[in-house]
């Protein structure tokens, strides 16, 4: 089963929150993939450790929303801002895999923006 199939079985989730948690965990897997590909070039360090916390960050943050945790509206804007932040630290290098993840990071931070408003 998909991690879409089983996002959608959560009863409890709207359609946005459904969608801020599929967008979270997309950018925790595709921080991992920059951070890894980032690591031993002293030229993008920062980069490989903004994504680790970003990583974390939207892995946990769709935990939360998941189990419908009261503090999931903190920590919506806590991603949005540390996606924000990656994004923009990724724009700055040329890597395919930074471009790739800035794409996604921008996603998130709307996404995530959009949780902690509502």
């Amino acid at each position: 089963m998909s991690l879409s199939e089983t996002v959608s079985k959560i009863d409890s989730l709207s359609d946005e929150q459904r969608q801020c948690i599929e967008n979270c965990n997309e950018a925790a897997e595709v921080c991992e993939w920059c951070a890894d590909k980032c690591l031993g070039d002293s030229d993008i360090e920062e980069c490989a450790r903004l994504c680790r916390d970003v990583a974390d960050l939207t892995s946990l943050h769709a935990r939360f929303m998941a189990r419908g945790s009261n503090y999931s509206t903190q920590l919506a804007q806590a991603c949005a801002g540390a996606c924000e932040e990656c994004a923009e630290e990724c724009e700055r290098h040329d890597a395919d895999h930074c471009q790739v993840c800035a794409d996604v990071l921008r996603e998130c931070a709307e996404s995530c923006r959009s949780m902690a408003n509502s």
